[in-house]
């Protein structure tokens, strides 16, 4: 008997849908007519066992039993899905041969790996078990990938860095939350300070940038602009801006800007009414190629931005359109290219689109099928894909409106990919007014390609080209190196430094995508240029929704600020709990597990030390600055209530 093992029903029905029939449908799994099985798990059927699993004495939270590192680790069935579990363990036992169907991900691998571990098969069967890789549920797309088996060996580096991230997940939480649970109780805080390896350090992100918030003082800085006409009697055909010499520095900041009113007003009495050298003109014909589609951290970026969707809305979303609809292909991706063999099915998404009644029709029109970007790369992918549109057409289907709106971001994303570069002439003009250097840039579109599909207002044309440093949407006259021209007037702009923004659903997730930038060791950042991330894709809507959940974080309209517990608790930590350095860190080590460049025991070996560390490093941190939460009996139950702080005497 062949046994397929999916990661959950929904799962396990669509792989049944493309097997021979008749079929006998049981609420635990599906017979073939020819006696194979389709089964499932529902998510985890197994956890990590708790520290009094290991010792009945450490239920109780006690500071002299900390570090507890299992030297034997053990899973335990969880509650609710015990039934499904133990029709599994009768399946496999009766199982010729085992085809595991986990999701595409290390966490798929892992969930499926962990349960045939648990029965303890014999190596012989275990070496034969095959690895069935879906990504999209629709008929079509099950039968190929049943027809393109692997061994299931072939992923064991990303089954057991999955197990690694797990159990690291465990050993850090279980740990520091009672160490500096205990710790806090000592100052009167009786609630559960909950210290996690991602979700701490993201955390310490908000309260520092909040921090930067509260202490910024705005402080001016000036500008020059340059009014330049083609001689001295002729309209201004554009302004230029003043470039400080190295001589202006001392009176600059870390950035440049001059903050010396006196030196920029000087500049502006000389300017006025002087010849311009234009010294140099680099003008360039620059291409940009099409925005890669989706992995689901950037989809759900577009969805913060366009829609004010949360991360943990949008991840549901997906869910929907990858398991109810099946509109759309596995959305808990980390990669953001296609295999080249998806082309074969390109052609017919495009017409199913534009056949379709949605907005997207026309864009679909539009595309050109034998244009290939470099998103079809093999060599970039992994177990998984891109998130792009199925070969199922949307239409007479009931789709809600944030439905609606993330299948519509997904289907333009993968449209763009057919649609031509976009092409423009960049130039950059130099002049030389008054022994002063000058610049001004102009852009000129040749071809919109692909950014056709990106319609934007003329107000946001103007705010990308005055962050791309183009001069406002002027255009340039035909002018040659050496000319001679002229400067009517200097104009003083006066501006004001800017404070940091709070965090939005958007920056934060890009945050923690790109969390190299918030990373102060050098060494680690440069590792991390290219592994960055804190979480993973389909972790960081969880770990966001989790500091709500703790009450560490919360909204004030679109931004995300710390609460006084999550303020305060970020203060109590140690650096290290508080900075992503040693996550970012920790996380890069993982992908190299998964691509067979690390091994387990470098990723676990120094996370136990350094846990230890930690451990005993917390009797010396100072919880004083937490709010006083006090028992408070309620129906035979402990619960905490606040109380108020005592004014300062």
């Amino acid at each position: 008997m062949k046994l397929y093992i999916a990661e959950k029903p929904s799962l396990g029905r669509a792989i049944a849908a493309a097997l021979p029939k008749p079929q006998k449908n049981h609420k635990t799994h599906i017979e073939l007519a020819n006696g194979d099985v389709v089964s499932w798990c529902i998510g985890h059927i197994l956890a990590q066992a708790n520290p009094e699993d290991y010792d009945s004495e450490l239920k109780k939270w006690r500071m002299e039993s900390l570090p507890i590192i299992p030297q034997q680790w053990q899973l335990k069935p969880i509650a609710r899905t015990r039934a499904q579990l133990t029709v599994l363990r009768k399946l496999v036992k009766q199982a010729d041969e085992i085809i595991h169907a986990g999701d595409p991900d290390r966490e798929g691998q892992l969930l499926v790996d962990e349960v045939i571990d648990y029965f303890k098969l014999s190596k012989t069967k275990k070496a034969k078990i095959q690895r069935l890789l879906i990504s999209d549920l629709n008929l079509p797309a099950v039968k190929r990938a049943l027809n393109s088996l692997k061994p299931n060996s072939d992923f064991m580096p990303l089954s057991i860095s999955a197990l690694a991230r797990s159990r690291a997940d465990w050993l850090y939480g279980i740990n520091l939350t009672r160490a500096y649970t205990l710790q806090g109780q000592k100052t009167g805080y009786h609630s559960v300070l909950s210290v996690g390896r991602v979700q701490t350090p993201l955390l310490g992100l908000v309260v520092r940038r909040e921090q930067e918030i509260a202490k910024f003082v705005s402080k001016p800085f000036f500008q020059v602009q340059a009014h330049i006409a083609l001689s001295s009697n002729e309209a201004i055909a554009f302004t230029a801006k003043w470039q400080p010499s190295e001589s202006c520095q001392p009176y600059c900041d870390e950035e440049g800007r001059v903050l010396l009113k006196a030196l920029a007003e000087n500049v502006v009495n000389r300017i006025d009414n002087q010849p311009a050298t234009i010294t140099n003109i680099d003008s360039n014909e620059k291409q940009q190629a099409a925005p890669l589609p989706f992995n689901l951290s950037q989809l759900q970026i577009s969805a913060a931005k366009q829609f004010s969707m949360n991360a943990k809305l949008v991840l549901d979303v997906c869910q929907a359109l990858y398991e109810r609809h099946k509109l759309i292909t596995y959305p808990r991706s980390d990669c953001r290219y296609l295999p080249k063999e998806q082309l074969k099915q390109a052609k017919g998404i495009v017409n199913t689109l534009a056949q379709s009644s949605l907005p997207c029709n026309k864009a679909a029109q539009g595309a050109n099928t034998t244009l290939v970007s470099k998103a079809w790369n093999d060599k970039k992918i992994t177990a998984h894909h891109a998130i792009i549109p199925t070969e199922k057409s949307p239409e007479n289907i009931s789709l809600n409106t944030f439905e609606k709106n993330i299948y519509l971001l997904i289907v333009r994303q993968y449209l763009v990919q057919f649609y031509p570069v976009y092409i423009y002439q960049q130039t950059k003009v130099h002049l030389l007014i008054a022994g002063g250097h000058f610049l001004t840039q102009a852009k000129m579109e040749k071809q919109l390609g692909w950014q056709v599909l990106f319609p934007k207002s003329k107000k946001a044309q103007t705010s990308d080209n005055l962050k791309q440093g183009y001069d406002q949407e002027q255009t340039l006259p035909a002018l040659t190196k050496g000319q001679i021209v002229h400067c009517q007037q200097g104009e003083l702009l006066e501006k004001h430094t800017s404070p940091p923004q709070s965090f939005t659903d958007a920056t934060l997730l890009g945050a923690m995508t790109g969390i190299s930038r918030y990373v102060s060791d050098a060494a680690i950042k440069k590792v991390l240029k290219e592994t960055d991330g804190l979480g993973t894709d389909a972790t960081r809507a969880g770990i966001i929704d989790l500091l709500f959940k703790r009450d560490f974080l919360q909204r004030q309209g679109k931004a995300i600020i710390a609460t006084e517990v999550g303020v305060a608790l970020i203060n109590a930590l140690p650096e290290m709990a508080t900075l992503p350095d040693m996550t970012a860190q920790w996380e890069a080590t993982l992908t190299a597990i998964s691509e067979k460049n690390a091994s387990y025991l470098n990723f676990m070996q120094p996370l136990t030390n350094i846990v230890t560390e930690m451990v005993h490093g917390a009797s010396q941190q100072s919880f004083s600055g937490l709010p006083k939460v006090a028992f408070k009996p309620k129906r035979g139950k402990k619960t905490f209530q606040k109380q108020p702080a005592k004014r300062a005497s």
